[in-house]
């Protein structure tokens, strides 16, 4: 079991309590290591710095008794931002129509980088149009990364609270 699933099962009942999604864990750094928690709100409005200094406080002591890192951490709570990353099928419906950037573990049409925008999630699959105007689905196992592009549209759109 990968480190950031061990911290995922011990902090994510938590953090649903409180009434939020955990989104991201990563842990960062050699020396002095950056545990990084993003969560969302489960209804969807904007993260306040209240919010993660809140779920901070919830996940801190959890951490310090069971202790999955062994070395010396930070811990870090924040929002995913707004060029986020996509790690949940919800994700990519949350965010469809807008552009992102998608790395892929096998190739999709001999190739595993795309610049594309999110149409829709069917199942286990993420249909995206690429730059050439050409419908693909790609299952989301095969996703590496996934992430928000920063447009015109994509902060409108948060600026109303749209997504």
């Amino acid at each position: 079991m990968l480190l950031e699933d061990k911290i995922r099962d011990i902090i994510e009942p938590i953090i649903e309590e409180e009434g939020y999604e955990l989104a991201v864990i990563r842990i960062n750094g050699n020396e002095h290591q950056t545990l990084q928690v993003m969560i969302d709100r489960m209804d969807q409005k904007k993260i306040t710095v209240e919010d993660c200094s809140k779920i901070s406080l919830a996940i801190s002591p959890i951490l310090d008794v069971e202790d999955p890192i062994s070395e010396k951490y930070s811990l870090e709570v924040s929002s995913p931002g707004i060029d986020r990353p996509l790690t949940r099928l919800k994700d990519f419906k949350r965010f469809s129509g807008f552009k992102a950037k998608i790395q892929t573990i096998m190739p999709v049409d001999n190739r595993r980088k795309y610049s594309i925008t999110l149409i829709d999630v069917m199942d286990n699959n993420i249909i995206v149009r690429d730059s050439e105007n050409n419908e693909l689905s790609i299952e989301f196992s095969n996703i590496a990364k996934a992430k928000l592009l920063l447009t015109d549209e994509l902060i409108q759109a948060t600026s109303k609270g749209v997504v």
